[in-house]
């Protein structure tokens, strides 16, 4: 006997054994995860330093005897400025230059005068202004040769043209401003003090300063509240000498540990060697000894040989500090010489001496190798 299955339930058995496996066409897609990323670091803006500078020339004697203010006469005065045209450049081309004008300019009204007892006409201020002068230093050995009157009369004149002076008053008031000038925002302070006045005693403590380290030091304190740096002119030292004796080396330490800035010496005539010296709170200071003469009517080479020197300030302000540095030291040699129209004329030591050039700047230059000397 066959047994007959229904192919219908055949068909259901296969049906349920069945599995189906999807395409990969048919799979869901998963979006990808996004993860935030860390921004950037952002590096800091380093400050940058605001750097200024101002430089400070000066020149030696203008010491005026009667041949040279006698080859300036004109019909209706003096005329200094051909004497001063070669080296005006220079002296314009500084931020700020100062003289020691070593005779006072009392002016013709009180007779014109010569050694020993010097008086100056008012022109030599003009023409030291029109040359590039900013500021003239007036205490020295000849203030009182001519008396108040004479001393009246130059500041009279330095007032009415606009010209700062220091070292020599009318009143203690005047004694007591100490003078400023600021240049690319940095500011300077200007003292002058001579070791004495050949014997002339002054009728008023105000109308020269001497050489007095109590009165220095009260000085230089009130200019270190008034500017940035202080510059101290000096007359002191041995005539014609080439070298700077210890009296002058003391001083200048100790202005030096005072914190003075800048020494500019006159006196001796001749000159005398540029140097660094290191001050008591880690300072530098910037002296030259004695810058000689620059215009009078001295003989003799040595006499005759002066110059000018400058001195660079560096200001670095960064935030809330700032420095002061000194740096790239110069100097011109000069020659004062009789004109061939017969004045007085101050030229470049290379052009009227070309022999004495060297000798000339290795002297100067043999305590600061670094002291570039210009032609």
């Amino acid at each position: 006997m066959r047994l007959v299955v229904p192919l219908s339930i055949l068909l259901l058995a296969g049906c349920a054994t069945a599995e189906v496996e999807p395409s990969v066409g048919d799979q869901a897609e998963t979006p990808p995860v996004e993860t935030e990323q860390p921004p950037e670091p952002v590096a800091p803006v380093e400050p940058e330093p605001v750097i200024t500078t101002a430089s400070v020339y000066a020149i030696g004697d203008i010491l005026l005897h009667d041949s040279v203010y006698n080859a300036a006469a004109t019909d209706d005065g003096f005329d200094f400025n051909p004497g001063l045209q070669a080296i005006a450049p220079i002296l314009q081309g500084a931020d700020i230059a100062i003289a020691n004008q070593e005779s006072m300019i009392g002016g013709s009204e009180i007779g014109l005068s010569s050694y020993p007892a010097f008086n100056s006409p008012y022109e030599i201020g003009d023409a030291l202004q029109q040359a590039g002068i900013d500021l003239v230093t007036t205490a020295n050995n000849h203030t009182l040769d001519r008396g108040v009157r004479a001393i009246e009369n130059s500041i009279d004149h330095w007032n009415a043209i606009g010209m700062p002076y220091t070292g020599s008053f009318i009143s203690e008031e005047d004694k007591a401003n100490i003078r400023t000038l600021t240049e690319n925002d940095i500011s300077f302070a200007f003292l002058a003090y001579t070791y004495g006045t050949n014997g002339v005693v002054p009728k008023q403590p105000y109308h020269v300063n001497y050489i007095d380290l109590d009165l220095i030091r009260r000085d230089v304190e009130k200019a270190e509240d008034a500017a940035d740096l202080t510059v101290v002119s000096l007359h002191f030292g041995n005539e014609y000498e080439p070298l700077p004796n210890a009296s002058q080396e003391t001083l200048v330490q100790e202005l030096a540990d005072l914190g003075v800035d800048i020494i500019i010496g006159h006196h001796p005539h001749v000159l005398q060697p540029v140097a660094w010296v290191d001050g008591a709170n880690g300072n530098r200071t910037f002296v030259a000894y004695s810058l000689g003469n620059f215009l009078s009517g001295q003989q003799g080479d040595e006499r005759n040989t002066g110059g000018i020197v400058g001195i660079e300030v560096v200001k670095t302000t960064l935030e809330d500090e700032t420095t002061f540095e000194l740096a790239n030291p110069v100097f011109y040699p000069t020659f004062t010489r009789r004109s061939s129209a017969g004045y007085f004329e101050v030229v470049p030591l290379q052009q009227a001496k070309p022999e004495l050039f060297t000798p000339t700047s290795e002297h100067v230059s043999q305590w600061m190798p670094e002291l570039e000397i210009m032609q």
